[in-house]
């Protein structure tokens, strides 16, 4: 017993190293698009570095319920290789460990993660999602040029779309520049400019864009009589209020939603519309994500030990193809489910039953000693492959 004890205790302090790692490494692999966008803003538009800071806390919650159980699987993994090839299996074997004795403490660290993954599905990404959109707002309040992007047409104020070809963020300068305004009921005016600049109005939600050698276009609706006027300057005044009064208004989206906002509307919703369905799969993804730190926990525990004849390479390999095969099984149940083609209970828990059902299959066959033959093969191809992208790289 006392053997035992020791042997999980290791074994558990064994993982924690490399699911640090992981974990960090995950993190700014997801995080590196969300880096440069926000690195983008401030760079451009001068925005303090606290809000970079806290716009990448609030996109972390998100991104942690994903990341967490797949650093679960390398760590167990990558523990368990380790332990196969320094013949530490073999030894524990040799004194009376069965494989099923060492996975105490992979299920305890597997369940910790699951209600840090769980704390972060259900509280998190909802606080994260409305910070951030909070966060948002504030900047663009305090530098409209945040929302402008080259080549977009931009909606954000009310009866005002425009158009900007190239953007100058050293003196703020806009080029080739198209604007329909619809505010003037019964006539639809066009605006054309090559060049034009923005000016901060009488408020924090009000601007002036001055336009430079153009032409207006105004089209009388009702007599369909044309007017065209090339000015040398003009002023438009814009108006963020109405917009974001109305983005305040807008109702949250289900990820923005808090437990019992998604249980408040199932209950209250009858028709099975796709907002119905997305909520529904919401509600079943804040539970059956994190249980799948436990499922691919289990199934890491005896592809490590399988692997014992192969390179660590090839054992990662196997750990991403592993959770590349959960995260298509997620997304295909997820697809299917918000069409409402199956149930949202089967297209959410189904990749977890699937591979927590191989986990255990792999595990009695490793209890055995009668390895699966595939996953030999599985090794030898994914050496092959690096090998092959070695040689190739090298020779050119």
């Amino acid at each position: 017993m006392k053997l035992n004890t020791a042997v999980n205790r290791y074994i558990f302090k064994e993982m924690i190293p490399p699911y640090t790692m992981n974990l960090l490494f995950f993190i700014f692999v997801f995080l590196m698009r969300q880096i440069l966008e926000i690195t983008n803003v401030i760079v451009n538009y001068q925005v303090s570095f606290m809000a970079f800071f806290l716009m990448l806390a609030y996109s972390m919650p998100y991104f942690l319920a994903y990341i967490i159980p797949m650093s679960v699987m390398m760590s167990v993994l990558l523990t368990f290789l380790r332990l196969s090839n320094d013949n530490e299996i073999v030894a524990l074997k040799a004194s009376g460990i069965s494989i099923y004795h060492l996975l105490s403490p992979v299920i305890l660290f597997s369940i910790l993660n699951a209600l840090l993954t769980a704390y972060m599905a259900i509280y998190g990404i909802p606080w994260g999602q409305e910070a951030y959109k909070q966060m948002a707002l504030n900047v663009v309040q305090s530098n409209f040029n945040v929302g402008l992007k080259e080549r977009q047409f931009n909606d954000s104020f009310d009866g005002v779309m425009f158009y900007v070809n190239k953007i100058d963020f050293k003196d703020n300068s806009l080029g080739d520049i198209y604007i329909e305004d619809q505010r003037n009921e019964g006539f639809s005016t066009t605006i054309i400019s090559p060049k034009g600049r923005i000016f901060n109005g009488e408020d924090k939600l009000s601007f002036i864009l001055s336009l430079y050698n153009g032409v207006i276009n105004q089209v009388n609706l009702k007599s369909r009589a044309v007017h065209s006027t090339r000015f040398d300057t003009y002023d438009l005044q814009l108006d963020l209020k109405n917009a974001v009064k109305n983005m305040r208004k807008k109702k949250r989206n289900e990820k923005e939603m808090h437990l019992t906002e998604l249980v408040a509307f199932l209950k209250t919703e009858k028709t099975k519309t796709k907002k119905y369905y997305s909520v529904w799969v919401e509600f079943h993804k804040k539970f059956s994500i994190p249980f799948a730190c436990v499922a691919l926990g289990i199934l890491a525990v005896p592809l490590g030990v399988q692997s014992s004849s192969t390179r660590k390479s090839a054992g990662l390999g196997i750990g991403l193809i592993a959770f590349l095969m959960y995260y298509l099984l997620l997304s295909a149940g997820l697809v299917f489910s918000e069409a409402g083609n199956i149930s949202p209970v089967l297209g959410m828990w189904m990749p977890n039953f699937i591979m927590g059902g191989l986990g255990l299959f792999l595990l009695i066959k490793a209890a055995n000693d009668r390895p699966v033959e595939i996953f030999n093969r599985i090794n030898q191809l994914i050496i092959k492959i690096v090998q092959n992208l070695f040689r190739v790289r090298f020779s050119n």
